[in-house]
């Protein structure tokens, strides 16, 4: 078993910026710009999505960003020959496979990586053989978790949306759910980042759980952004999650 990680990392994922642009057409707001300006105040990576029907990001972006990023970047993307063959060209550093539906507003919960291996297997060894580190997103679940362990994924990314979007008890034991699937990936030898529905007033408790290497946030950076500019917004998620990672 590797040891746990010390700083807890951030990932500024800029799809709502991308989200704003192409609600007009327009050319701006440019996500690239406002993710090097994310990386400018502390965050560790950048994350985009480029969904299957293009409607935020578009491959320009993932293009423009692999070029110009000072830290790295995270593609998330569905597990298709299309995006496989993108990720090959575009050579992120990392890429999140992801669940992925058209009527979708948002991602709706994690990878079935039981019913999948083999398909997620030749992917993860296709980008593998890339250089490419490949986590799955998947729910905290321990049949999940050992799954992608037998996928070969190197890291997984757990779903936080049920934690998220809970409240009172119930909020308590999905908490519960991520730390027991983060000890459980930890054991499996899987880097273990998290993310969806995480935002200023939810992030600390899972950014104490000791085996989170990297959290991965985007729609309350953004809204947070609009009021304070980008800057303040990433270093204000920066600081919490540094306190919170002190206090475990």
């Amino acid at each position: 078993m590797s040891a746990l990680p010390g700083k807890i990392l951030l990932g500024v994922n800029v799809d709502h910026v991308a989200t704003i642009r192409q609600a007009r057409g327009t050319d701006y707001p440019d996500p690239v710009e406002m993710a090097l300006q994310a990386e400018d105040a502390g965050a560790d990576g950048i994350t985009m999505h480029l969904r299957e029907d293009r409607r935020h990001v578009v491959e320009s972006d993932i293009e423009r960003m692999a070029r110009a990023t000072r830290t790295k970047l995270n593609m998330e993307m569905a597990a298709t020959d299309e995006m496989r063959d993108i990720a090959l060209r575009v050579a992120p550093a990392d890429v999140c496979v992801v669940p992925e539906r058209r009527a979708e507003l948002t991602t709706e919960g994690g990878l079935d990586a039981v019913a999948q291996r083999g398909r997620l297997a030749e992917l993860i060894a296709a980008l593998g053989g890339a250089g490419i580190r490949v986590a799955l997103f998947i729910d905290p679940q321990p049949a999940q978790i050992e799954a992608s362990a037998r996928a070969g994924a190197p890291a997984v990314e757990l779903h936080t949306g049920g934690y998220a979007g809970a409240r009172g008890g119930a909020q308590r034991a999905e908490l519960e759910a991520v730390a027991d699937g983060a000890r459980r990936a930890h054991e499996c030898g899987l880097l273990v980042n998290a993310g969806h529905g995480l935002h200023y007033e939810n992030t600390a408790a899972i950014a104490a759980l000791p085996q989170i290497n990297e959290l991965n946030i985007g729609h309350a950076i953004v809204a947070r952004a609009i009021a304070v500019g980008f800057p303040r917004a990433v270093g204000e998620m920066k600081k919490l999650m540094a306190a919170a990672r002190a206090t475990r």
